[in-house]
C-alpha cells in the first residue's frame, strides 16, 4: 500500500510513519510537511534514502503542493492520513487564525485530492471536539460535538467536512478522535516532555491552576495502531474513539514525574489557569475494540517510566527545541 501521509515530522505523524514501517515493511509513505516550530525534520532524519520513505516540504493548503507529494508514490496514493495540524490550545487562543487556515483550509484540500483520486481519507482528530465532561461519563462516537477552544472549534469543523464530503460526494472516509498522547518525540511544550525536561534543566514544573484537570492518557505507539487498525479495517463513514481508559489529573502527572526522577514535589510550580480549560475528559474506546480488535499494549506504569528515560537518553533531540518554547506561556497540554 503507498499512502500520503501529513504533518509526519509531529510528534504523532513521526511515530506512526516509523509504527507502519514496522509493521508493513512493503508500504510507501509521502510525507508533506510544510515544518512550522513543532515540526522537526531530525525526528525522521534516519529514514533519509529508504526507498520507502519520501519527504517533501509543503503547505497542505495548496493543492500544487499536495500533487507534488503524492507523485513521490510511483501510481499515487492508495490512501491519505491527515495529521497535519496545528495543536497547541493557548497559540490558538493567541492567534486563532492560523489554526482556521491549518485545520481546515487544508483539510478542504486534502479532502479535494482524495475525492478526486477516488481513495480513501482517514483524518486524526480528537476528543477536544466533544468538548468537556464533569466527574462521570464518557466521550462517545454519538457525543455532540461541543468545541471549547480555537483550537478545538477548527478540528471540529475539519471533521465536519470530512462527514460533508461522505455523505455528499460518498468518499471513503474514517475519522479517529484520540485521547491524550505521551511518548517519543513529543514537543517538549506539551505537559510530559515540558515537565521532564524542566526537571532535568533544574526548572520547575508549571501546572494550570490547581492541577485538577482530568484527562485520559494513551502511550503514542497504542494510538498509531488504532489509527492503522482504522485505515485498513475500518468501516467508511464511521468514527473510532482511541483512548487509554488511563484518567490522570495533571496534579498526579506531575507528582509521578518527579517520583520517576528521584525528585520532590517542590519541583512544582501552579500557573494561571488558561481561558475556557476543559475540566475532563474520557475516552469510551469501545467500538474500536470490538469491531477491530484493538488493544493497547502499553500501561501507565509501563510507559510513562519508558518515556521519562527516552528524554533522558536524547538530550541532542529535545535541547534545540526547547529553546523555542516561549517561557512566558508554559503549557500542561489541554
Amino acid at each position: 500500500m503507498k499512502i500520503l501521509v501529513t504533518g509526519c515530522c509531529g510528534f504523532i505523524g513521526a511515530n506512526f510513519v516509523r509504527h507502519v514501517l514496522k509493521v508493513h515493511p512493503d508500504w510507501q509513505i509521502s510525507n508533506i510537511d510544510v515544518l512550522t516550530y513543532a515540526g522537526n525534520p531530525e525526528t525522521l532524519r534516519d529514514l533519509e534514502g529508504d526507498p520507502r520513505y519520501h519527504f517533501f516540504k509543503g503547505d497542505i493548503v495548496d493543492p500544487d503542493a499536495v500533487r507534488l507529494a503524492a507523485s513521490l508514490l510511483p501510481g499515487g496514493p492508495d490512501a491519505v492520513v491527515n495529521f497535519a495540524a496545528e495543536s497547541h490550545v493557548d497559540n490558538s487562543i493567541k492567534n486563532p487564525g492560523i489554526f482556521v487556515k491549518t485545520n481546515i483550509q487544508g483539510t478542504l484540500t486534502l479532502l479535494g485530492f482524495a475525492k478526486e483520486k477516488g481513495i480513501r481519507y482517514l483524518q486524526v482528530s480528537t476528543d477536544e471536539v466533544y468538548g468537556t465532561l464533569g466527574a462521570t461519563g464518557l466521550f462517545t462516537e454519538e457525543t455532540p460535538l461541543a468545541p471549547n477552544s480555537p483550537y478545538s472549534a477548527s478540528k471540529t469543523g475539519a471533521d465536519l467536512l470530512v462527514r460533508a464530503w461522505q455523505e455528499t460526494f460518498g468518499l471513503d472516509a474514517v475519522i479517529t478522535r484520540c485521547s491524550n498522547n505521551y511518548g517519543p518525540y513529543q514537543y517538549p511544550e506539551k505537559l510530559i516532555p515540558l515537565a521532564v525536561t524542566n526537571l532535568m534543566e533544574g526548572k520547575k514544573i508549571p501546572v494550570y491552576g490547581k492541577g485538577l484537570n482530568i484527562r485520559d492518557w494513551l502511550h503514542v505507539e497504542d494510538h498509531c495502531s488504532g489509527i492503522l487498525l482504522a485505515l485498513e479495517k475500518g468501516q467508511g463513514g464511521r468514527v473510532y474513539n482511541i483512548g487509554g481508559s488511563n484518567e490522570w489529573c495533571n496534579i498526579d502527572i506531575a507528582r509521578e514525574l518527579v517520583k520517576i526522577m528521584g525528585l520532590g514535589e517542590d519541583r512544582i510550580e501552579f500557573v494561571t489557569d488558561r481561558l475556557g480549560h476543559d475540566l475532563r475528559y474520557a475516552i469510551d474506546a469501545t467500538r474500536i475494540r470490538t469491531e477491530l480488535g484493538w488493544t493497547p499494549k502499553y500501561t501507565f506504569s509501563t510507559g510513562l517510566p519508558e518515556t521519562v528515560k527516552w528524554y533522558q537518553e536524547n538530550e541532542k533531540w529535545w535541547k534545540p527545541l526547547k529553546l523555542k518554547v516561549n517561557s512566558q506561556h508554559p503549557s500542561t497540554k489541554r
